[in-house]
């Protein structure tokens, strides 16, 4: 399967597949900083899961941005800054917006189950 030739910008490859070829471009280069703007959009979940265990590897080297509108990308991360038209409605971790963001609730309840938002905010 090695003998498959891209197409320059990658016209022959999908959307997850360029994705993923940028990440690792980004990757291989060792930034201080990597800013993630929606990068996994075009992802599977199973495919984004593995993406940011993998960046979990990278998180004493490198300071990590990542813009998201999936509960699922952000909820490890050290601070989530939501936003809501364009201000800063909430601040802190998964846990503390969940119980103290009525936007980032409302949001964590339209992409988790009910079960699934109650055990995090219980942990």
């Amino acid at each position: 399967g090695l003998d498959h030739q891209i197409e320059q910008d990658g016209r022959n490859l999908s959307g997850g597949q360029r994705q993923r070829v940028t990440i690792a471009r980004a990757l291989a280069r060792d930034p201080e900083i990597l800013i993630l703007d929606d990068a996994a959009s075009a992802l599977d979940f199973a495919t984004d899961s593995r993406l940011r265990k993998s960046l979990r590897k990278y998180s004493g080297r490198m300071t990590v941005f990542i813009v998201s509108q999936r509960v699922s990308a952000v909820r490890d991360c050290d601070k989530i800054i939501v936003l809501s038209n364009g201000h800063m409605a909430g601040i802190g971790t998964h846990k503390e917006l969940l119980l103290g963001c009525p936007e980032y609730r409302e949001i964590c309840e339209t992409q988790m189950t009910k079960e699934e938002v109650e055990r995090d905010e219980n942990a």
